[in-house]
């Protein structure tokens, strides 16, 4: 007997190139981590093996951090504040830019950890957390439990987190030094979640390719 009824085949097509869609955006999305990612990476190994670069974070004389070295530390805050207030007023190769320049202010901050602990453990690490945050990422889009009011607590707690760092920064307390690493991986570990469902529910907003 014929079908008349293409409704359908049509639905079923829109769902298709809807699919389709995500999977190419969240693809997008990722490969510019990935790239961000190896500026970092090359950021970190280059300041801390080459000396001329390393003198530049500490003095070779005191052994004492620059100020340069502070700047690095601190920047990526004010980066990622720039970059938030300012993401639907700057334009798009401005944007990209800024997060480039992030991404090595980021892997200039990280090269100190080169100069504490061995390749292998940093390497180790970088896998684990790879790991982690893979398996969130699927979680957050394919989940349908809404994580909105969950993704504002982790935001709370994580400025949270960063206040505390700050004052640890002069407390020098190593208990609650842990106790923020510990904290800090439960919330990255959460915000992993809530972004990549932001993301998609943001593609499907505003039909973003």
């Amino acid at each position: 007997m014929e079908n008349n009824n293409t409704d359908y085949v049509y639905s079923n097509v829109t769902q298709l190139d809807e699919a389709d869609a995500s999977r190419k955006y969240l693809a997008n999305v990722f490969l510019w981590m990935f790239v961000a990612l190896g500026v970092s990476a090359f950021c970190a190994y280059d300041f801390a093996n080459t000396p001329s670069l390393l003198n530049l974070l500490i003095d070779g004389t005191t052994h004492q951090l620059t100020g340069l070295a502070y700047i690095a530390m601190f920047s990526p805050l004010a980066f990622v504040l720039l970059i938030s207030f300012g993401l639907n007023k700057i334009s798009y190769p401005v944007l990209a830019l800024l997060f480039i320049a992030y991404a090595a202010v980021t892997g200039i901050s990280l090269s100190f950890i080169l100069l504490v602990y061995t390749t292998a453990s940093v390497v180790n690490v970088f896998i684990t957390a790879s790991l982690v945050f893979g398996v969130m990422a699927v979680a957050g889009y394919t989940t349908h439990q809404d994580l909105t009011k969950f993704g504002s607590i982790m935001i709370m707690l994580l400025f949270g987190i960063i206040i505390a760092s700050l004052v640890n920064f002069f407390m020098h307390s190593s208990g609650l030094n842990m106790l923020i690493a510990y904290i800090g991986v439960a919330v990255f570990v959460g915000l992993t979640a809530y972004d990549v469902q932001k993301l998609k529910t943001y593609r499907r907003r505003f039909r973003i390719w």
